[in-house]
């Protein structure tokens, strides 16, 4: 929603058409689809460089604030002091997924078929909540959208593709490298961009998928953090400005916790970097061709399966969050209490978090 006020309705870099075909291609990629789409429109407008300068304008914030995150937490445990302050900004979060899948849906569910979309989505997301259940469900949306509305996409004069796989050998190079050399030198910092960057090229769809796969390796697996301040992390992600991938730069910080503060900067530094690099070199390797496909009837008679999918895939992210917390009286009262202040006020995003933030203090 941000996205279409500032940079479609406000600086017009963009039309909401071109928005949403951008999501769509980013949905469908490994990585942080919200990263990505920052990237692309950044491609768009001004080429590689500009995309590397949008990549870093976008994750620098989140990166400096959940690096020093990372070490207050690091603090107060040494102090004995509880975070269970944070116990308010976890359905919070899942109330701002819900509000936000509503006002995706008004934009792009238009008929019956796309209804059809959006609810197959949303049932087989559910029950089937694997990471690639995300690209098979878009694909499948898309592919279905495009046999149904071929006929209806007028033709547009297109010319033979042209893929360039420079992104691609790159991507695979810098993979291979950190981790012969982290397998070598035994390094942590080196062992954690390895870690971070195979997630990175493997996750498809939002920080609700890579949070749990973080879990499973940094907390259950290799014992770098603790359960508490893993949950520590992931309520502050929804404070920081920028994507949830930023829980990233929380774990790489304090996997380096007993190195000290400039230990913790550092694996702060190396998780960032290898969590958004392998998305940044798939736009780059997918923009022009994307460009070229959106020629072709069957592509564009695609899109609407495509974004129907999305949608429904936002649902049942926010129903499996919500679900657990159902049990506690208290956090469904936080998410109907949250819903209605995003539906009948207009007060800022942060101002609801940092007031749940300081009722938790309080509490």
């Amino acid at each position: 929603m941000m996205m279409i006020e500032r940079l479609v309705k406000k600086r017009r870099y963009l039309t909401e058409e071109e928005l949403l075909e951008l999501q769509a291609l980013c949905q469908v990629l490994p990585g942080p689809s919200s990263t990505q789409t920052i990237t692309a429109i950044s491609l768009k407008i001004g080429g590689q460089p500009l995309a590397y300068m949008g990549l870093l304008v976008w994750s620098m914030p989140a990166m400096i604030m959940m690096s020093f995150a990372a070490i207050g937490i690091h603090y107060l445990e040494h102090r004995k002091i509880s975070l269970s302050f944070t116990r308010f900004v976890g359905p919070m979060a899942v109330a701002f997924l819900m509000f936000g899948a509503y006002g995706i849906a008004k934009k792009v569910i238009h008929n019956v078929q796309d209804w059809s979309f959006l609810l197959i989505s949303v049932v087989l997301a559910y029950l089937y909540p694997s990471p690639y259940m995300t690209p098979i469900l878009i694909v499948s949306g898309g592919a279905a959208a495009s046999f149904l509305n071929f006929g209806k996409q007028e033709k547009m004069d297109r010319g033979p593709l042209k893929i360039k796989w420079r992104p691609i050998i790159f991507w695979i190079s810098v993979l291979v490298s950190a981790a012969i050399t982290g397998n070598v030198t035994k390094s942590l910092p080196v062992r954690l961009f390895e870690n971070f960057y195979r997630n990175g090229s493997l996750v498809f769809g939002g920080g609700q998928v890579l949070i749990p796969i973080l879990y499973n390796e940094f907390v259950e697996f290799k014992h770098y953090l603790t359960s508490q301040e893993f949950l520590s992390g992931m309520a502050l992600t929804q404070i920081v400005p920028g994507p949830v991938f930023s829980i990233a730069t929380f774990v790489g910080s304090m996997s380096m916790q007993s190195e000290g503060i400039a230990g913790q900067l550092l694996g702060g530094f190396v998780a960032t970097a290898g969590i958004f690099l392998p998305g940044t070199f798939f736009i780059f390797f997918a923009y022009p061709f994307w460009d070229q496909l959106r020629k072709y009837r069957g592509i564009r008679a695609s899109l609407n399966g495509i974004h129907a999918a999305s949608c429904g895939l936002t649902i049942a992210a926010a129903v499996s969050m919500f679900e657990p917390m159902t049990s506690d009286l208290q956090p469904v009262l936080t998410v109907a209490g949250t819903l209605l202040v995003l539906t009948f006020t207009k007060v800022p995003s942060y101002i609801i978090i940092l007031g749940g933030l300081i009722l938790g203090l309080f509490l």
